[in-house]
């Protein structure tokens, strides 16, 4: 359905109806919204969490299978 032929369909309805129609479409504008507002951004986090110095060390607990 295109454009005018959505737009003659919601012109046809009565005045209660056309009034949920918009209450709808808010509804799928602020869905929407909160889609792109709940994207990550690359480095956002950064400086959030701080690795330890020996974070590369072996760890004692595997000692034996080296």
């Amino acid at each position: 359905m295109n454009d005018l032929q959505l737009y003659n369909e919601i012109s046809t309805l009565s005045p209660e109806l056309k009034k949920e129609v918009e209450e709808f479409i808010n509804k799928l504008k602020d869905k929407g919204n909160l889609e792109k507002a709940s994207k990550r951004k690359f480095g956002s986090s950064q400086g959030f969490f701080k690795m330890a110095p020996d974070f590369d060390e072996p760890l004692e607990d595997f000692k034996e299978y080296m």
